[in-house]
Formats: structure tokens, sequence, C-alpha cells
């Protein structure tokens, strides 16, 4: 997890040589920038830093438009993350290329025409291991800022319960009574939170678009529903040192992809089950209000450093409750069951066909397990993890599962969240896969027979019943 709260980054220490370092690190784009932000980060100059991007490299006769921007800024009034900054902020992240210095680049028609035919026979491949239809009914190559446009909307989703919950500890740390006097106070605050948000986030969001190579790289469904994506430019970067030709990596990560699709598709509950648990941990946040009193009893609107100094030090650090485990749990449990499933049923259908699969599955139950962008991103956030610390016991287990009953046996347990695997079922796999289950679907039926037979019932009183024909006085 980041060391940092939501991660915000600490100022750069001041140069030991004076003037000169300074002037170094103003050409080399670091440096403290105005109003106390840091230095822009890995992404590039200002990637990380919308008011360094802003002014870092301005003719004194753009100043009057940028504090026109900075106004804007302040003056958001959108919700508790500045969605507009973020965008600005993933969008000019990606424009500058990745570590390795590779550039995004428009996708082209031959690699939209391989991407979609890996999906297609992927899709097929899959026929034979899993009995989940297709989930996917288009597939679409992505570049690293398409990614961004089609994604940003589900991070809203997932990181705006976290942000209300730091945004509404801004006013209520304040007497009652003291609220209306200090509104601006309060209202600045709180756009500055949105901006700081805003800016993390669109630098967290670049970066993962310059790593992730399809929308469910997370174990969550990022992209609109059933449309499989992938992005051939980080397949490219993915496979380049892998000794595995181009053709198969894609493959690889198109059946992963395609998988994903099917089990969001079909499986209706799946999706909330998620987001909930996400939503439960946002619920559960405790902002150290001890500390935000303090500041709030400090701070001078005049010196918007103090907000950034604030953030800093750590007064939003969420603190561990009871609600935030048992969200998180539920959260790892399920994370690690779809990861799991999904590399049963890619491995199941590669294995026969690609001399690589075994290779690829490896290289990606590491980078999944081992805490990869998405952990990372997650974690800077909202300082949520998102790994499936259990990817192999899941996947174990559902393998166990196909052996002992059969692919539509496995497959039929998504019917019903009550009917999967707990976390203590992959401790003992094996009690798991030969404990007999409750088959939801005959309880519904005898649920349905006995509402039914219920129903006949009281219709029969009711026709036994004296009406208006029969007054129970013998006539006819």
């Amino acid at each position: 997890m980041s060391d940092t709260p939501f991660g915000f980054g600490l100022p750069p220490e001041e140069p030991e040589n004076g003037d000169e370092g300074k002037k170094k690190d103003q050409q080399s784009g670091g440096g403290q920038g105005p109003f106390g932000f840091g230095p822009p980060g890995a992404g590039g100059p200002g990637a990380d830093n919308p008011l360094a991007a802003m002014f870092g490299s301005m003719n004194p006769n753009d100043l009057g438009a940028a504090f026109q921007q900075l106004g804007q800024m302040l003056s958001y009034e959108g919700g508790p993350v500045n969605w507009d900054m973020a965008k600005q902020i993933a969008r000019q992240t990606v424009s500058q290329g990745t570590s390795d210095g590779t550039k995004d680049a428009s996708v082209g028609p031959a690699e939209r025409t391989a991407v979609q035919d890996a999906v297609r026979l992927a899709d097929l491949w899959l026929d034979d291991a899993t009995s989940l239809p297709s989930g996917a009914a288009s597939a679409v190559a992505w570049s690293r800022a398409e990614w961004v446009e089609a994604t940003l909307p589900v991070w809203k989703e997932l990181v705006d319960p976290v942000a209300e919950r730091v945004g509404a500890a801004m006013g209520d740390v304040l007497p009652e009574e003291m609220q209306a006097m200090a509104g601006p106070l309060i209202g600045m605050m709180r756009s500055m939170g949105g901006a700081m948000f805003g800016t993390q986030i669109g630098q967290a969001v670049g970066v993962l678009a310059g790593e992730v190579v399809g929308s469910t790289d997370i174990g969550l469904p990022l992209g609109p529903a059933g449309k499989a994506a992938l992005l051939p430019l980080n397949i490219a970067s993915f496979g380049k040192d892998l000794g595995i030709p181009l053709e198969e990596v894609r493959l690889y990560l198109a059946l992963r992809e395609a998988a994903h699709q099917r089990l969001f598709s079909h499986v209706p509950w799946l999706r909330s089950h998620l987001f909930g648990a996400v939503e439960g941990y946002a619920r559960g946040i405790k902002v150290d209000t001890a500390k935000l009193e303090d500041v709030v009893g400090q701070l001078d609107p005049q010196n918007p450093e103090q907000l950034q100094d604030a953030l800093q030090q750590g007064m939003f650090q969420p603190e561990d409750t009871p609600e935030q485990k048992a969200a998180l749990a539920r959260l790892e449990t399920a994370l690690a069951l779809v990861e799991g499933w999904v590399d049963a049923v890619v491995h199941a259908a590669a294995k026969p066909r690609l001399s690589s699969a075994d290779a690829l599955r490896e290289t990606l139950r590491r980078r999944r397990a081992t805490g990869g962008p998405a952990e990372q991103t997650f974690a800077t956030l909202i300082g949520l993890e998102l790994r499936p610390r259990r990817l192999r016991d899941a996947s174990r287990l559902w393998a166990s599962l196909t052996d002992a009953r059969g692919v539509d046996g496995r497959d039929g347990l998504w019917a019903h969240p009550d009917m999967l695997p707990t976390a203590s079922d992959l401790d003992d796999p094996d009690g798991f896969v030969h404990r007999e289950q409750l088959d939801f679907s005959e309880l519904d039926k005898m649920l349905g027979e006995a509402a039914s037979g219920s129903a006949e019932k009281t219709n029969l009183k009711k026709d036994d019943a004296p009406g208006d024909d029969d007054k129970g006085d013998g006539t006819e």
C-alpha cells in the first residue's frame, strides 16, 4: 500500500547548491511547483501536477488565462472528485509516453483485424472449456487514450464513494454555528480536495493505461458491457522479452479477455457484488477528525499550500475498521474466485493448442498476484488493494471441481453467490469439492410450488365462503 495517503507525494528537498540547483530543477521539470504542489511525476513534466503543468514553461503574457483556469478549478462543484481534471491529466500522461519511451498511437486497420480475429478464435476455443456462452458482442482494439476515455466512468463509480466520505468530513469537523460563517473556506477546501483527487486519479489512470492489455486486467469490468477490448501497443510491450511469438501472446490475452466477458455477461449479480464490496469499504472509512479540526482551525484561505501540507501529513488516512476488514475480505475472495476461474478455464482451452500456454500462464499469474499496476493504482487512489492473494488456491479449486463435477457442475456454482466457495473453502478445496451442494433451482421450484399451493387453498376458502348468491338461508 502506498506510504502516503491517497498517493499525495511529499515535496522535494531543497537542492544543496542554491540557485544553480533550482535552475537545473526547472530545466528538468523538477522543483517545487506553485501553491506548494510537488513536482511532476514519472509521467513527465506536469503529468501529476495541473498547476506545474499550467505554469511550468508559461509565457508571462499567458498568466491571465492560467489564473482563470485556476479559478475554474477551485470553483468546481461537480462532486467529490474533479473528473474533468482527472481526464485531462490522464490524457496528458498518456501523450507523454511510458518510461520505456513508447508513445501512444492510433490503432491501424491491420491491428484491429488481428484483435478481432484473436477474440473470435478465443471464443471458439472457450466453447469447449466452459458452459457459459460468449459474452463478447464485439471486439475492439484500443489505443491508450481510448482506454482512458472508455474506463473513466467506471473509475468514477469506484472512487467517488471514498472521495465523498473524505469531502463530507471536511465540512463536518466545524461546529454547526460556525459552518455558515466558514462556508467559503469549506467550499475552497472541498474544491481543492476535488482537484487533489482529480490530479492523483488522472495520473494513476494515465500510468495504468500504459500497462494494461485489455479492459479486465484488474478483475473488474472497466469497459462497456459485451465489448472485448485489447490494446495492441501494450500487448507488444508485454510480449517483447518473453521469447514467444506475438500471435500467441495476443491469442492468450484474447482468451483471458473473452473469458472475463463471459463471466460478467452471464453472472448478473457479480458486478454489483464486487462494486458493493468497494462501497462497503468506503462506508467503513474513518477520518482523523482531531487532526482535521486542528488543520481547519489554522487554515489561511490566502495560503492554499496549507491544504496540500495537510493532505501530505495524512489527515485523510483511513483507519482499520471491522466494516473495512469485512468488505476487503469479501472483495479479495471474490476477486480470487473470478481470477481463479478465468485462469483455469483459459488454461483448459489453451493447453492443448498453444505450446507457450504454461509460460504465459505463469507470467500472468505472477503479474496479477504479486501486485501489478492495478494494485498500485487502487492503493494510491483509495488505499484499497485489488490483489487476488489466493489466485493459485482458487484456480486449483476450480480445476478440481471440473474433474469432480464436469464443466456444467463447476460453472453452475455461479448461479447464486451463496453457492460459491468461501475463503475457508480455499483452505480445504477437497472438502468443498466433495460436499453435497444445495441445488438452488430445486429450492426455487419447491418454494414456487408451495406458494402456488397456498394460493389455491386461499381461493378455495373464498369460494366456500357465503357470498351474494349464497345467503345461507337454504334458498336457491
